[in-house]
C-alpha cells in the first residue's frame, strides 16, 4: 500500500486515512506497513542527485509563462546553462531526441510517443522543492518491487515518461494495464475537482458490484451479501480482456 502525498498544498486533512479505512470497509486489505511518499523524500533526493551528477538531469529557471509560449512543450533551453544548486530552480530530466517509447498496454491500444516531440524534458523536482510524481512513482515502484500496474486510463499518456526515467535509472518496467474511470456528462472523470459525490463506504457491496459490472466483469451470485466471499468470486471469475477500453456505462446509469 502506497498513499502518494506528494502535493501538501493540495491534500484534504484526513483525507489520507479516509482512503485507508474505505478500502478496509471494501475488504481491500494490504501486506506489510503502508508506504508513505511524504517520508521518502530522501530517495527522491538520491535519484535526482544521481541523474544530475551523470548529466540526465539539470536545472531549469523557465517560467510557466515561457513554457506556455513555445506550446507546452520544454525545448532545452536551459541544459547548457549551468544553473548552480544555489539557483531558485527546477530539475528537468534530458530527453534524447531518438526517445521514442512504445506501450505496449494490456487493456488500451498500443501508445507510441516521441518525448522530444510531444513533451520534451520534463520537471522531476519542482522549483518549490516538491518532487513530481512522476520521479516518486518510478522509484516507489522499483523500491515496493511492483511488476504490474493496474490504474486508470487518464493516466495512460504519462506512462511512457515514467519508462524513460526508469532507463535512465537503470530500473525494472512493470506490466501495465490502464482501466476506464467513470465519467460524468461532460466526459470529466469523477473527482472531488468535478465536485463528484464522496464514496459511501457504508454501501460496501453495492460498491463492489457496481466496479464489477462498470469493468464487465461476471455478476457475482445475489446471495452474496458481504465483502469477503463477494471479493472471493470476484478474484476467481477476474478477467483482464473483458475490460473495456473506455466507459461503456455512464454514471448515470450505474445507480
Amino acid at each position: 500500500m502506497r498513499m502518494e502525498d506528494l502535493d501538501p498544498p493540495r491534500e484534504q486533512p484526513g483525507a489520507a486515512e479516509h482512503i485507508l479505512a474505505a478500502l478496509q470497509q471494501h475488504g481491500l486489505n494490504w501486506d506489510g506497513e503502508v508506504l508513505w511518499q511524504s517520508l521518502r523524500h530522501a530517495a527522491y533526493a538520491a535519484a535526482v542527485e544521481h541523474l544530475l551528477a551523470n548529466g540526465q538531469a539539470f536545472r531549469c529557471d523557465c517560467s510557466r509563462t515561457r513554457l506556455k509560449a513555445e506550446g507546452g512543450i520544454y525545448r532545452g533551453r536551459c541544459r547548457d546553462r549551468g544553473l548552480g544548486a544555489d539557483m531558485e530552480a527546477a530539475v528537468r530530466l534530458r530527453v534524447d531526441a531518438e526517445a521514442r517509447i512504445v506501450i505496449a498496454d494490456q487493456v488500451q491500444a498500443p501508445l507510441t510517443q516521441v518525448l522530444a516531440d510531444e513533451v520534451g524534458d520534463f520537471v522531476i523536482h519542482r522549483r518549490d522543492g516538491l518532487y513530481a510524481y512522476q520521479l516518486a512513482v518510478v522509484v516507489d515502484d522499483a523500491f515496493q518491487g511492483v511488476n504490474a500496474v493496474l490504474r486508470g486510463s487518464d493516466l495512460y499518456d504519462s506512462t511512457p515518461r515514467q519508462v524513460f526515467l526508469q532507463r535512465q535509472l537503470g530500473l525494472p518496467t512493470p506490466r501495465y494495464a490502464h482501466i476506464p474511470v467513470i465519467e460524468n456528462a461532460q466526459g470529466q472523470k469523477l473527482s472531488k475537482q468535478t465536485h463528484a459525490p464522496a464514496l459511501d463506504a457504508g454501501n460496501a457491496v453495492d460498491n463492489l458490484r457496481l466496479a464489477l459490472r462498470f469493468l464487465h466483469q461476471p455478476a457475482p451470485p445475489a446471495d452474496l451479501a458481504h465483502v469477503e466471499p463477494l471479493l472471493e468470486f470476484a478474484v476467481a471469475h477476474w478477467d483482464l480482456g473483458a475490460v473495456p477500453q473506455r466507459a461503456g456505462i455512464p454514471e448515470s446509469n450505474l445507480y
